[in-house]
C-alpha cells in the first residue's frame, strides 16, 4: 500500500512539473503590457481582425485604467484642435499654420468611428457613460492675443473640419457662453473667444474598462492584474520571452513566449523598450512631468459652467501645461477642473519609483538628455516657477479664468505622470519631442508607444498606424482591409476638403454616440 501511495505521489508530482513546464513554455500570439487605453484599443482591433489569436494583457496594478487613462488623471478633452491653440502656431510672417490642427482633428474623427463601431456591436455600452458634448472654447485677453485668435479663427474656416465654429469679441455674447469666465471681469479688458459646439468630454477610463471587459468574454484573451513585466528577451526563433512577476504571490516569476509584444505601459514603456535590446530604442530618453488640478465638486459652481475653456500656454511650457477650465463628467456627476500645475518627480508613473528616471539612463541617451537640458532653459524656468507656487498663487491663476473663484470651493488633485520623449538629433545632439511616437523592431515583432499628448484621444488612429507599421502584410490583405473599412468607414480617406465625406462620417458617429451634429457647408467663394 505504501509503495502504491508513493507511486501515486510521484506521478502527481510529475504531472504538476509537466504542467509548470508547459506554462513556462506557453506561447501566445500577442502580449500587451499595460492595462490602459492604448493596450485595450490595440487588443480590441486585433481580436476583431484575428479572432483566433491568443492575447495576454499584463497590468501591474489592481485594475485597468489606473494611470493616465483614469478619468481623474487627465483633462478628458476629446482632443480635436477646436480649442488647443498650441496646435495652430503663428508663423514668422504672421500667418497661422493649421496643418497640425487638421491632422489632430482627422485623428479624433477616427477615434469617434472606432467607438461608434464598438457601440453598434455592444462592446461599448451607453455612449453617455463615456462621451458627452461639452463645447470647446479658446479664450484670450489683450490686443496681441485677440488679434492672434481672430486670425486663427479665419484660417480654420478654410478647413472643412472647423466650420460651425463661432467667434466673438462681444463680452455679452461670451458671458452667455461661459458666465463664470466673465462675471467680475474688468469691463475694460479686451477679450475674444471661439466656441465649437461639437466639442466633447471623454472618460477614457470607462472606455478602457468596457473594452477590456468585452475582451475578457473571449477564451482567447487573458487579463493578468498585479503582474509586472520585468524582462523582455528575444528568442532564437524571433519570438519574445517575457518574464512576469506575480505581485499577488510575492513576486513569483513566470514566463510566456509571444509572437508579438506591445509595450503600452505609459511612462514605463521607455525602460521596458530599452530592456528589449532592439537597436531602434537607442538614443531615446524621457523627461517626466507631473501635474495637479484644482477641482470643484460643488454643484452650485460646477453647474454654472459648461465648456472646456483653453488659454495660451506660458513661454517654454510643454503643451500639456496649457491652462484650461474644464467641465468634466466623472463618477456620474459634473465637476470642474482647472490646471494643470506642474509638479516635480523622477517617477515615470504616478504609482512608479523615484528611481525611474535614473534607471532609464544609459550610454545611448545621456548625451541627448544633457543637450536637451542645456537647450531648454525656458522649460526649466517654467518648471521652477510652477514648483514655487503656493495655494494663493494657484488661486490667482484660476481667477484669470474665473474671476470670482473662492478658495473654499477648490481642492488640489494630483493627476498622472507624463514622460516627454527625448531623442538623438544630428544637429542639436538631442531634442525634446512633444506628442507620441511608435518605436518598433525592424521585423515588427515588438513595438512601444512613447510620449504623451494628445494620447488617449487618438488611441484608435495611433494603434491603426502601429498595425500598419508592424503587420504590413496582414494590413494589405483583403480580409484586413475589409474589416478595417467596416470599423473605420473613412479608412484610407481624408475628411478635410471633402464636404460630403465629412458630413457623412460626422452624421454617422453623432447618431451612434448621441452627439451634436452640424452640417458642413461648402466654403464661400
Amino acid at each position: 500500500m505504501r509503495k502504491l501511495l508513493v507511486l501515486i505521489f510521484c506521478l502527481n508530482l510529475f504531472g504538476v512539473t509537466q504542467q509548470v513546464a508547459a506554462e513556462e513554455n506557453k506561447t501566445v500570439d500577442v502580449v500587451l503590457i499595460g492595462g490602459g487605453i492604448m493596450s485595450a484599443t490595440l487588443g480590441t482591433y486585433l481580436h476583431e481582425l484575428e479572432p483566433t489569436w491568443t492575447i495576454n494583457m499584463y497590468e501591474r496594478l489592481n485594475g485597468v485604467a489606473e494611470e493616465s487613462s483614469n478619468g481623474w488623471n487627465n483633462a478628458g478633452t476629446g482632443h480635436s484642435a477646436f480649442c488647443e491653440m498650441n496646435y495652430t502656431p503663428e508663423k514668422a510672417d504672421g500667418t497661422i499654420d493649421i496643418s497640425k490642427a487638421i491632422g489632430i482633428n482627422e485623428s479624433f474623427e477616427i477615434s469617434r468611428q472606432f467607438w461608434s463601431y464598438q457601440v453598434k456591436n455592444n462592446v461599448l455600452k451607453d455612449p453617455k457613460s463615456f462621451i458627452n458634448n461639452v463645447p470647446h472654447m479658446s479664450f484670450v485677453w489683450g490686443d496681441d492675443n485677440v488679434n492672434y485668435l481672430r486670425k486663427r479663427y479665419a484660417a480654420l474656416q478654410h478647413s472643412t473640419l472647423f466650420r460651425g465654429m463661432e467667434y466673438s469679441e462681444d463680452t455679452n455674447q461670451i458671458k452667455q457662453w461661459v458666465p463664470l469666465v466673465m462675471d467680475g471681469r474688468d469691463a475694460a479688458q479686451k477679450v475674444a473667444a471661439t466656441r465649437m459646439p461639437l466639442g466633447t468630454d471623454v472618460n477614457f477610463g470607462v472606455i478602457t474598462h468596457q473594452l477590456v471587459a468585452a475582451l475578457s468574454q473571449s477564451d482567447k484573451f487573458t487579463l493578468n492584474l498585479k503582474h509586472e513585466v520585468r524582462y523582455i528577451k528575444r528568442n532564437a526563433d524571433n519570438t519574445w520571452r517575457v518574464t512576469v512577476a506575480d505581485l499577488s504571490h510575492d513576486g513569483k516569476a513566470t514566463t510566456v513566449n509571444a509572437k508579438f509584444v506591445f509595450i503600452g505601459a505609459g511612462g514605463a514603456a521607455l525602460t521596458l523598450l530599452q530592456k528589449s535590446g532592439i537597436p531602434e530604442a537607442d538614443g531615446y530618453g524621457g523627461f517626466p512631468v507631473g501635474g495637479q488640478f484644482l477641482v470643484a465638486t460643488n454643484p452650485e459652481v460646477a453647474n454654472q459652467h459648461l465648456a472646456k475653456v483653453y488659454g495660451l500656454a506660458s513661454v517654454g511650457s510643454p503643451p500639456m501645461s496649457v491652462p484650461h477650465l474644464d467641465t468634466r463628467m466623472l463618477d456620474g456627476k459634473r465637476v470642474l477642473l482647472f490646471g494643470p500645475f506642474a509638479t516635480s518627480s523622477s517617477k515615470f508613473l504616478k504609482n512608479g519609483s523615484i528611481f525611474d528616471l535614473l534607471h532609464s539612463l544609459n550610454t545611448s541617451n545621456i548625451i541627448p538628455m544633457i543637450h536637451v537640458g542645456l537647450d531648454n532653459f525656458d522649460l526649466v524656468k517654467y518648471l521652477v516657477g510652477q514648483l514655487m507656487m503656493n495655494d494663493d498663487d494657484r488661486l490667482a491663476t484660476l481667477q484669470e479664468y474665473y474671476p470670482q473663484a473662492n478658495k473654499q470651493d477648490w481642492t488640489r488633485w494630483t493627476a498622472d505622470q507624463r514622460v516627454q520623449i527625448i531623442k538623438k538629433d544630428a544637429n542639436k545632439g538631442g531634442v525634446l519631442q512633444f506628442g507620441t511616437e511608435v518605436v518598433s523592431a525592424e521585423d515588427g515583432s515588438i513595438a512601444a508607444l512613447l510620449g504623451a499628448s494628445p494620447g488617449a484621444s487618438t488611441a484608435a488612429p495611433i494603434m491603426l498606424h502601429l498595425m500598419e507599421k508592424v503587420f504590413k502584410d496582414k494590413v494589405a490583405t483583403p480580409q484586413w482591409q475589409s474589416k478595417l473599412e467596416e470599423i473605420i468607414p473613412s479608412y484610407g480617406k481624408k475628411l478635410n476638403g471633402d464636404v460630403e465625406m465629412t458630413n457623412k462620417i460626422r452624421g454617422y458617429t453623432s447618431s451612434v454616440l448621441g452627439l451634436n451634429y452640424i452640417e458642413v457647408e461648402p466654403e464661400a467663394n
